[in-house]
């Protein structure tokens, strides 16, 4: 059940388990999915259940954001976990509707197979490339590229606007989460998306941050207290900056 529920211009966050909330949700509610889950990563390298800041920030930078939860699953728990929360989004998402998931390469090919064990049509994967600015390995290829998973909820009209099929934007300077993501990166993802827009990993906000720049609903899902904070204080600045451009439009 839902810890808490804030509404905040047109967006919705929640604190509390996205398998949970997302049972509380009406069939049909949502137009798309677009989340940046918690990936699990890192079995083959480092300690799966490793604190998060120990896995994803270099050493000089551990305690400048919160931890979050969800990190330390094994693969066969990864794919029925993923496969629970597709499952249950999928059942808000109208016929035609996208989801949007992103992985790293580690998780890529189970996160396609949960796609589909979750009843989605999977079509395809959009790669975000981080650009130059990504750590250099020594004798080896950068670590340049994160993926977006996409599939639709059956078929789908070819009708309406296109979306690059390739980001290109480098790890944002200032981040609000330790896997913080570029805002340009979302509101790019979200022009063939039809609102409103579920994310049930929420983090720092940033897909609802990309929401209010597109006028599109937002419903946002977050487990850690931090971070839902953190969240709610980012959509009160991006609506107000909003409305504060809005009247000054025409």
């Amino acid at each position: 059940m839902p810890i808490e529920r804030r509404t905040i211009g047109p967006a919705t966050l929640v604190l509390g388990d996205a398998l949970d909330v997302l049972t509380d949700l009406a069939p049909g509610s949502v137009g798309a999915v677009l989340t940046d889950p918690p990936y699990c990563s890192g079995g083959n390298v480092r300690d799966r259940a490793a604190a998060t800041s120990a896995k994803y920030l270099h050493h000089s930078r551990r305690g400048a954001y919160p931890e979050f939860q969800g990190d330390t699953r094994d693969q066969r728990s990864f794919l029925a976990w993923s496969t629970l929360w597709m499952g249950r989004a999928r059942r808000l998402v109208p016929a035609g509707g996208l989801l949007v998931v992103f992985s790293d390469w580690r998780q890529l090919p189970v996160t396609t197979d949960a796609v589909q064990c979750a009843g989605w049509v999977w079509r395809g994967i959009v790669p975000w490339d981080k650009t130059e600015a990504s750590r250099p390995q020594l004798g080896r290829y950068r670590v340049q590229a994160e993926y977006a998973v996409w599939a639709t909820n059956g078929s789908r009209i070819l009708a309406g606007p296109v979306a690059p099929g390739v980001f290109r934007a480098p790890v944002p300077k200032v981040k609000h989460h330790i896997a913080g993501k570029p805002v340009e990166l979302m509101a790019g993802l979200l022009g063939v998306m039809e609102g409103p827009v579920l994310d049930p990993f929420m983090g720092s906000g940033t897909v609802g941050v990309a929401c209010v720049a597109r006028g599109l609903p937002y419903i946002g899902i977050e487990v850690e207290p931090a971070y839902y904070e953190v969240a709610c204080r980012r959509l009160e600045e991006a609506v107000k900056a909003a409305s504060t451009v809005a009247p000054n439009a025409g």
